[in-house]
């Protein structure tokens, strides 16, 4: 609340609306969505700032940094603080088409970005070395920890070497970072934004996106899907997630993987 009155907006009430590792703080009367994290993450912060605010310049849909406001992060007391504008969601859910003709735009957009930015198989290593970690892991079993490191392990050469087109991406396209507004969806939380093929990010997209993205390779979509699995899965075992019910996730995620490695007659079993 400080941070968006100095920046001269008139804020007299405050409602936390999201708290995981960032906090979103929806800030009345000037309806401006604060989002807040550790100053530690600074540079994570501002390189979203920055995505987003050339994406903005495209056309492409996303949620934009507040107008009223210089957009910068913002720092007090420790934390990084970035003011966005505050959207009501739609009740109903994205249908599929929409879905995808909305992500469609956004990578056509993120063409048209230069940003230097990590490759997607920067965030594969991250989550190796979680795997590697029984500190930080105390609680996954030796089992599902040996599966999910070799599913890390093949996966990752066999999307890379296939030679497919890279790009800019958002990340982590899932429905929880797309909203759904009376102007379409708007993808949101681009900090995760990497470089790598568009399967990468179909694949965090429910199932029926890809029927509705030309030109989607479905062997390599197939393989970006269970690698996403295993990512997010060996996340939520990190002692200090603070995703609500991510230990339930991470169990029904593991099921999902397993299933999947079953159908496509992949063998990473311990």
């Amino acid at each position: 609340m400080a941070t968006a009155s100095a920046a001269g907006l008139r804020i007299d009430d405050a409602t936390v609306i999201h708290d995981s590792d960032r906090i979103a703080v929806r800030l009345l009367p000037s309806d401006v969505l604060a989002r807040v994290a550790y100053e530690v993450h600074q540079a994570g912060t501002e390189f979203e700032v920055e995505v987003a605010r050339r994406l903005a310049e495209t056309g492409s849909p996303v949620g934009i940094l507040d107008p009223r406001v210089e957009p910068r992060v913002h720092l007090r007391d420790g934390f990084a603080v970035t003011l966005w504008s505050y959207y009501e969601s739609l009740p109903s859910g994205i249908a599929p088409p929409v879905y995808a003709q909305a992500l469609l735009r956004l990578h056509a957009g993120m063409r048209q970005v230069e940003i230097v930015a990590p490759h997607f198989t920067d965030r594969v290593a991250g989550a190796r070395l979680l795997l590697g970690d029984r500190v930080r892991t105390p609680e996954l079993r030796d089992a599902d920890r040996e599966l999910l490191s070799k599913t890390i392990e093949s996966l990752t050469p066999s999307i890379t070497n296939r030679g497919a087109d890279e790009q800019l991406l958002h990340g982590e396209p899932h429905p929880g970072n797309v909203l759904h507004t009376q102007m379409g969806p708007l993808f949101v939380d681009l900090g995760t934004c990497c470089r790598g093929p568009v399967e990468f990010d179909i694949a965090h997209a429910p199932e029926g996106i890809s029927e509705h993205y030309p030109a989607a390779n479905e062997d390599l979509l197939m393989e970006c899907r269970i690698l996403m699995l295993a990512m997010i899965t060996t996340w939520r075992w990190d002692r200090n997630d603070q995703l609500p019910n991510g230990r339930q996730l991470a169990t029904e995620w593991l099921s999902q993987m397993r299933t999947a490695l079953d159908r496509y007659g992949l063998d990473a079993s311990p």
